[in-house]
């Protein structure tokens, strides 16, 4: 067995990445003999991890048959945590999207509950799009930055990503409700993760995803890969000080959508926006939202206020982008997603303060994909941590992840030390925001 593994994992992730289709594509790529490839691939057939049923196309003689990833085998729970939101999918093995939900929520609620409501809608997801060998893995997107350990290995405590979670055993709960190994990452983290590999970002070597809310952070990608720094603390640009109009501050405070409904309360209370304060009258309260759409009805203010947030932001972007030189910039958050103002200010902020060589074939543009990003990115995160080189090893040959002994040892230690939790309720039929198959 210890003998088989290594070679085992180097052709299932050579199928898994589609490097070979064929056997014979297989052995020039592994390097490994005709015998021993063709017994390695009857083992992962036996285990279920990959498919030669399928025939390739013929070039003259005999049809090849085309070797498959089994990425139906099982599932991969993704959900992402958001201020007022919180969403839930069931992704395959390869970290494909199946299915999406999407719901209001509030995450200053106990934790408690919250969780109880994830667990009910995975539950609820799950009965709709059942997999052949269930749940594998289970992966979060949350608001916080993440602090990285061993990237390739499963969460055996809950990192601190929430003031108001710190001390809850949310990884604990879902483990020992689900059995299977679980992952959390930063939603800027997710969400760039999902651009890459389903967005604009698919195929691009260098990308700055930047996320504008209440905080802003980048994502950075250097040479096709994620990277999270020493910590995991990469792209916290919110943290970096900025000017303008002579006062200084954070990014977050000066550009972001606490700023915007700031600003736009001001315009409304001094009489510099006739909209905002017709709406501060109506409704008694001026929001970020209405900022922006003040500004798409053309109410000077307001477009006022989104140029200096994108000024501010794209001043902050150029930095990174001579520094990094990359091919594509990737805004999101739902301030750049509902106005092209906010944008435009950004583009003109670092076209005019990059190199000529970093802006000449450089592309500023918005995300598309939406609240799916991070559920997307969420599920690439499972899918290339179970099938990490030094993680898959260690339970290829048992061909489940649940087989791997240091997850083993962990359920065990959860058993002794605390009861299962009651199964929570399963929540309606159809739901609010629900979004069809994908």
């Amino acid at each position: 067995m210890e003998t088989a593994a290594p070679s085992l994992v180097e052709l299932l992730n050579l199928v898994r990445s589609e490097a070979a289709t064929t056997r014979q594509e297989l052995e020039r790529q592994s390097d490994l003999g005709r015998a021993v490839v063709a017994d390695r691939l009857t083992m992962l057939g036996e285990l279920g991890l990959v498919d030669e049923s399928e025939l390739g196309a013929t070039t003259g003689g005999r049809a090849p048959r085309l070797v498959r990833f089994a990425a139906r085998r099982a599932a991969i729970l993704v959900a992402t945590l958001d201020q007022t939101a919180i969403g839930v999918g069931v992704a395959d093995l390869s970290g494909n999207l199946l299915t999406e939900h999407h719901e209001a929520a509030d995450l200053t609620v106990p934790p408690a509950q919250l969780t109880d409501r994830l667990s009910a809608l995975f539950r609820w997801s799950l009965e709709r799009h059942p997999a052949q060998d269930g749940v594998w893995g289970l992966s979060l997107s949350v608001p916080g930055a993440v602090q990285s350990g061993n990237d390739g290995a499963f969460l055996t405590a809950t990192p601190q990503f929430m003031p108001t979670w710190e001390g809850y055993p949310l990884v604990e709960t879902l483990t020992r409700g689900f059995g299977v190994p679980v992952w959390i990452r930063s939603s800027v983290e997710t969400m760039t993760m999902g651009e890459l590999h389903a967005g604009a970002g698919l195929g691009q070597r260098t990308m700055l995803f930047i996320k504008v809310g209440r905080r802003i952070g980048a994502g950075i990608v250097c040479e096709g890969q994620l990277f999270r720094g020493a910590q995991g603390a990469a792209g916290l640009i919110g943290s970096l000080p900025v000017t303008s109009g002579g006062q200084t501050g954070s990014l977050d405070s000066m550009a972001g959508s606490d700023m915007i409904q700031r600003e736009g309360l001001g315009a409304a209370n001094d009489g510099r926006s006739e909209v905002l304060a017709d709406i501060l009258r109506r409704s008694g309260e001026i929001t970020a939202i209405e900022v922006l759409q003040a500004a798409q009805l053309g109410d000077p203010a307001s477009v006022a206020i989104l140029a200096t947030s994108g000024h501010l932001i794209g001043q902050v972007v150029a930095t990174l982008a001579n520094a990094l030189n990359p091919e594509l910039i990737v805004l999101s958050g739902s301030i750049v997603q509902t106005n092209d103002i906010l944008l435009a200010a950004v583009r003109e902020a670092v076209y005019g303060a990059s190199h000529p060589l970093v802006t000449r074939d450089l592309r500023i543009i918005r995300s598309q994909m939406g609240s799916s990003a991070g559920l997307v990115g969420a599920a690439r995160v499972a899918s290339e941590a179970l099938f990490a080189p030094a993680f898959l090893k260690e339970w290829v040959m048992q061909g489940r992840p649940q087989a791997h002994p240091a997850f083993a040892d962990f359920r065990a230690q959860l058993a002794r030390g605390a009861e299962p939790d009651p199964a929570p309720p399963m929540p309606p039929a159809s739901g609010p925001g629900e979004e069809p198959p994908a």
